[in-house]
């Protein structure tokens, strides 16, 4: 039955409010916890991006920065890289791709990726179409694309209904909270905790990220 439920859910893709709201409702009904969170956060929103090169390099541009911060670089970036692509990203050169604002790290993530999609294969552009877990691993094998990056790639850029990011900070400290823990789960924890929120963890996340600030305001009890 499980196997079934996945296999239904893996033709859904999250594009719209209501896409959200379907998830919201599932997970009221099954899980407690997700019902506590809900109510006290209300409806999650959307947060979807634009799939393909520019949406791997925008998260690849926020990674450890405030939202602020990212915003900024990417506004440069978007300014100076025209068009957003690999083969733009390989004819620039590092001193022009640091006058965007971008670290060493992020250069070589960036190329990196640039020479996975021009040289090994990486198809960015018709990424909606390959599985959860081939797509994930098409990622990772990228030098510089980890966990977090390929899991948020999944969520909001192609939209799949059961990307989760176990290993994401803000998501760690919503559930200790949300689950009343005495410590902050770690990423195994945290993918064993999400496992009832199949087949729709995309969303539970984003419930818990709006949680996150519910509970940075000490308003973590509402709705308990």
């Amino acid at each position: 039955m499980a196997a079934t439920q996945r296999r239904r859910q893996s033709l859904i893709v999250i594009e719209t409010e209501a896409d959200i709201l379907r998830g919201v409702r599932s997970l009221r009904r099954r899980c407690p916890v997700m019902r506590k969170v809900h109510t006290a956060t209300g409806d999650p929103p959307l947060r979807r991006r634009e799939p393909g090169f520019e949406g791997l390099a925008r998260i690849v541009v926020g990674q450890q920065l405030s939202v602020a911060s990212a915003n900024a670089i990417w506004s440069r970036c978007v300014d100076a890289i025209q068009p957003m692509s690999a083969p733009r990203i390989m004819a620039m050169t590092d001193d022009e791709l640091r006058l965007c604002g971008l670290s060493g790290p992020k250069i070589r993530t960036l190329r990196a990726v640039a020479v996975a999609v021009i040289e090994n294969g990486l198809d960015l552009e018709t990424a909606a179409d390959v599985p959860d877990t081939e797509m994930r691993e098409a990622l990772l094998a990228v030098s510089g694309i980890g966990p977090w990056t390929a899991d948020i790639f999944q969520m909001f850029c192609l939209g799949r209904p059961d990307a989760f990011a176990p290993g994401d900070l803000a998501l760690q400290v919503a559930a200790q909270h949300a689950f009343d823990l005495d410590c902050r789960p770690g990423a195994v924890e945290l993918e064993l905790l999400a496992e009832p929120w199949r087949p729709w963890r995309a969303v539970s996340a984003r419930l818990l990220w709006a949680y996150y600030a519910v509970v940075k305001q000490g308003r973590a009890g509402i709705g308990v």
